[in-house]
């Protein structure tokens, strides 16, 4: 079973506004909530960098990166598409003697 705690999205974000406007600091949070300041840390950049879309959850996605993910996916579909496409055309317009 694991020790490590799990702490929901909510939540995070409560402890990176402790830091952010309140001042609070990472290693007096952490200590209170019983994780590494390297962790709260984390938090307060990934918040810092994606807002409220920071912590999507395990096994989840941002919706930015869903979107490159899909878009990803539909542009090498298209590329075979092509491939194909480019091969049958070689093959129906060859001579035939």
């Amino acid at each position: 079973m694991s020790n490590r705690n799990k702490f929901t999205d909510d939540y995070k974000k409560e402890m990176v506004k402790l830091i952010t406007e309140l001042g609070k600091k990472p290693a007096d949070v952490a200590r209170d909530i019983g994780v590494t300041p390297t962790t709260i840390r984390r938090w307060v950049k990934q918040y810092s960098l994606h807002g409220e879309d920071a912590f999507p959850g395990k096994g989840n996605l941002r919706p930015a990166d869903a979107e490159q993910r899909r878009l990803e996916k539909e542009n090498k579909e298209l590329k075979e598409e092509i491939a194909i496409l480019k091969k049958a055309m070689g093959i129906f317009s060859r001579d035939v003697k």
